[in-house]
């Protein structure tokens, strides 16, 4: 799998399948070639099944893939007469989730792409099992539940903010999740997998994921309204129908998908909270933003980086930006777990995984994901104002309340 700087974007970035690459071949690379330590650990062994953290909300989770085609945009790839394909995911609050069974992280052939892209042996290494129960029903509480959208990062994948997901999903929210095919990994119905491309005519910047995610919301819309936006037309979970609250939708991103929240905030309307783990928010944005949006940052600070520091006085509504000690452009999200787990299949020592994680303690960083990102879509798309977002908490000393 070949990485390539996207259009509009900051090419320094460091993205989490390049900075977790590059610490899992300093750990590995050994005179017997690399990724030898984990295959005999596997071999001795067995592979190394990763865990994530369980959320922590009343409600069990449901999930189910979606694979959408936008007609309107073309295929790179599949070429003329083929419009873009896109894998997405639906997760909510479910019940009587007994019968049906655990999602993985990611599907297999997806994960073996991955793992093999970092040079990583891929029978070292299961997959996560999520919290997510495939096609089990939704829970209808009595009124239409609000609606949370993710963007991921550079040559990344849907799945790489699980925990924050599934988090918002047990406490009542529905979250749809979107792989931007060719710059994603990720997995088709039939089996295909697609990687990150290389060219310039494949590279996609903060304005094509914005794109994506606005053909997104006419999804949202449709499954709303009882209509079926599967292509093959695979059975969507009972009670979805009628169960999503236009009216209150928010959206997320990592990185390039922080830049994005941005973006489709200011072109669509429908989307009235943002919030950005780490956005370069890279081209800079002339236009003023008048809703609700919050930054988690860590490395692309306003203090370090031009884009963000431009890009904060055309907030001129509600805005906060927090930073945790310690935190580094990966801290946001699942990487921050599961890099300590792979560590230990190779040994990598804890100078090269903080090269990777930085000092915040992966534990820490758990409750922080699950924590602010929550305590702002409650404050935004419900109405429950809470006490975390109006200051520093003493049941979190890390985190810090940018200026």
């Amino acid at each position: 799998m070949t990485a390539t700087p996207s259009r509009n974007h900051d090419a320094t970035t460091m993205t989490r399948r390049r900075a977790l690459g590059a610490a899992l071949a300093a750990g590995a690379a050994v005179p017997f070639g690399l990724g030898l330590p984990a295959r005999a650990a596997a071999a001795a062994t067995g592979p190394a099944r990763l865990t994530l953290p369980a959320p922590t909300g009343p409600y069990p989770v449901g999930t189910v893939a979606l694979h959408l085609v936008d007609r309107s945009r073309p295929d790179p790839v599949a070429g003329p007469g083929h419009g873009r394909e896109l894998m997405a995911s639906v997760w909510y609050p479910a019940r009587d989730v007994e019968r049906y069974p655990l999602a993985p992280w990611m599907p297999a052939g997806a994960m073996r792409a991955l793992l093999t892209s970092l040079d990583f042996p891929a029978e070292a290494v299961v997959a996560p099992i999520t919290s997510g129960h495939v096609g089990a029903p939704v829970r209808r509480t009595g009124c239409a539940l609000p609606v949370v959208v993710f963007s991921h990062g550079a040559h990344d994948h849907r799945a790489d903010t699980t925990i924050v997901v599934q988090e918002l999903a047990s406490q009542g929210y529905v979250v749809v999740t979107v792989d931007h095919a060719q710059d994603a990994v990720s997995e088709f119905p039939d089996g295909r997998v697609i990687v990150p491309m290389s060219g310039p005519q494949y590279a996609l910047g903060p304005a094509d994921f914005a794109t994506d995610i606005r053909f997104l919301l006419d999804r949202v819309e449709d499954l709303d309204a009882g209509r079926n936006p599967d292509v093959g037309g695979r059975p969507l979970p009972a009670g979805l129908r009628g169960a999503l609250d236009l009216h209150r939708i928010g959206m997320f991103g990592w990185s390039k998908g922080g830049t994005a929240t941005a973006r489709v905030m200011i072109e669509d309307r429908r989307v009235r909270a943002g919030l950005s783990l780490d956005g370069p928010m890279l081209p800079e944005m002339s236009a003023d933003l008048d809703r609700p949006f919050m930054m988690m940052t860590a490395r692309f600070t306003r203090a370090q980086a031009p884009g963000v520091a431009a890009f904060w006085p055309h907030l001129r509504g509600w805005r906060l930006d927090v930073q945790a000690d310690g935190a580094v452009h990966g801290s946001y999200g699942d990487t921050q777990v599961l890099a300590p787990q792979l560590a230990k299949v190779i040994a990598l020592s804890d100078e090269q995984l903080r090269s990777l994680i930085g000092t915040l303690d992966p534990g820490r960083a758990v409750r922080i994901q699950q924590a602010y990102p929550l305590a702002f879509f409650d404050r935004h798309l419900r109405q429950r104002p809470g006490r975390l977002l109006d200051g520093p908490s003493p049941a979190f000393p890390e985190v810090r309340f940018l200026p």
